[in-house]
């Protein structure tokens, strides 16, 4: 081999390995070139809410410019199908056979959760988590968390502050976040108090008003919108930190019930749907005109989304900042949503609480010009406890514990070649169980109950079990569970109110 050839040969090698590294580079300097991180959690939106999947009455353009200017996954799942258990696997990259938080576990023992105000959050997550938001910090990040939080309330170990977050904004207590305005909300670990008269988020329109009344409804709305409030501290942290490396999660509470958005938003629904009142006969608060209120949400929020792209482009943050948009499970079934009349799952069986397809199956939308490629489709597998090792693989950040996750990045940056895939996907809810094994789908909903089987490359919408015909897949998908979680006296499989 010449001396000639040799030096063409290590001019070639050294090409290819500026093209690789060209994707991690950005303006971040204390995390050695990785990007700004965005991630935007939805509260309920489900498979087909989103015109990039299929939607054709909830207009959404901000979200599906994103998905043309970046990556849209059509099989990426969330940790679990209700919320406190999936923000809890997507923070600390733990499936629900393993995570702490497995439920909306509301702490009754307490008192009165429901009445009293002064008995917020949820089960907190334990002082020595390691969280997406712990890894950063280390990594020279500075983090925040807006929006609805779920871990744990004010006071103890789960708060944001105490899980790896400099700044935090928003409802700690889910509970709280059944009202779009609330009396209080919180920044850091102190209380935000609004201008907002208290009223409880779960009542009926009294038998004598008049349903077709726009006045009779004004008890349950208030002055300062919290989605609003959110929003301002969210563009206000990007433009702070617009020198810095950041992470800015984003937990929006919408479109979780209850059905209150400004009347500005709802204006642009009415007259588009037939209607009828809902008086609040499925809990939630009563709203004239359901389907717009619950359409206006979604659209409300997708402008707001816009405005965090257009600030990122006017502070020339675009190229170095990767933005991801998903939800933390399927669509609800409550509250004077209908999920039917506007394809909310899409395809999918199923709906919030259930770990069939539409309960677990969810949108993810990837976007980082000029290191994701617009207009892809990606078909891997992933699922909320992906989260964290992509993050990890961004930030050059080291694991010091053991995660369920695999890093996303090979996928996002283009090379599927490079992407490790998991052999299975697991995940329990309340005495069920689901498993993706392959194409396969396993479900039994109770742990001495007959698993189910679906072929999902044939049969997405799981009409068919198939269970007799696979005995082999059926026996290997019952040994994944049995072995995939680690049970304890908080969260043994099978709870006294399964029996």
């Amino acid at each position: 081999m010449t001396m000639r050839f040799k030096m063409v040969l290590a001019t070639a090698a050294l090409g290819a390995l500026s093209l690789a590294l060209i994707n991690l580079q950005s303006c971040g300097e204390a995390t050695g070139g990785a990007p700004n991180i965005i991630f935007i959690l939805a509260d309920d939106l489900g498979y087909g809410e989103l015109g990039s999947y299929g939607q054709v009455k909830i207009r959404t353009p901000n979200l599906d410019r994103l998905a043309i200017g970046g990556m849209r996954f059509t099989q990426h799942y969330s940790g679990s199908p209700v919320c406190a258990p999936s923000r809890a696997v997507l923070l600390t990259g733990l499936h629900t056979g393993h995570t702490y938080i497995r439920d909306n576990d509301e702490m009754p023992e307490r008192g009165d959760v429901w009445h009293d105000l002064s008995l917020e959050g949820q089960r907190p997550l334990p002082e020595n988590s390691y969280s997406i938001g712990t890894m950063l910090q280390a990594a020279g990040y500075t983090t925040a968390a807006i929006g609805k939080w779920g871990l744990g309330g004010p006071g103890s170990s789960g708060e944001p502050n105490r899980q790896g977050f400099d700044h935090w904004y928003g409802y700690l207590c889910q509970r709280i976040a059944h009202n779009y305005y609330p009396p209080h909300l919180w920044r850091n670990t102190e209380k935000h108090v609004l201008e907002n008269e208290y009223f409880y988020p779960h009542q009926r329109l009294p038998e004598h008003v008049d349903p077709h009344d726009p006045a009779s409804y004004e008890s349950y709305s208030g002055t300062q919108y919290s989605m609003d409030l959110m929003m301002e501290e969210a563009l206000s942290f990007i433009q702070r930190n617009r020198d810095r490396p950041f992470f800015l999660y984003l937990p929006f509470p919408v479109p979780h019930v209850a059905l209150q958005v400004p009347d500005e938003s709802v204006v642009e629904y009415e007259g588009a749907f037939p209607e009828t009142p809902y008086r609040g006969e499925r809990g939630y608060l009563p709203h004239r005109t359901p389907r717009a209120a619950y359409a206006a949400m979604i659209t409300r929020m997708d402008r707001e989304i816009g405005r965090i792209i257009a600030l990122l482009e006017q502070l020339g943050l675009d190229d170095s900042t990767l933005v991801l948009f998903t939800s933390d499970n399927g669509p609800t079934f409550n509250g004077g949503t209908d999920s039917e009349f506007f394809s909310s799952a899409g395809p999918l069986r199923g709906l919030k609480t259930e770990l069939y397809e539409g309960g677990i199956r969810v949108p993810l939308i990837a976007r980082w010009p000029r290191h994701i490629e617009g207009g892809t489709i990606a078909d891997h597998v992933s699922a909320f406890w992906d989260f964290l090792p992509t993050f990890a693989e961004l930030a050059r950040a080291e694991i010091p514990v053991q995660v369920d996750g695999l890093s996303l990045l090979p996928t996002l940056l283009g090379r599927p070649d490079d992407q490790q895939r998991h052999e299975y996907l697991y995940w329990e809810y309340q005495g069920r169980q689901a498993v993706r094994l392959g194409d396969w789908k396993g479900y039994r909903a109770r742990v001495d109950g007959a698993i189910e089987l679906y072929d999902l490359g044939t049969d997405v919408a799981e009409q068919h079990n198939v269970a007799d015909e696979h005995p082999e897949v059926v026996g290997r998908i019952a040994e994944i569970m049995l072995s995939g979680r680690t049970e304890s006296d908080l969260f043994p499989l099978v709870r006294e109110r399964d029996r």
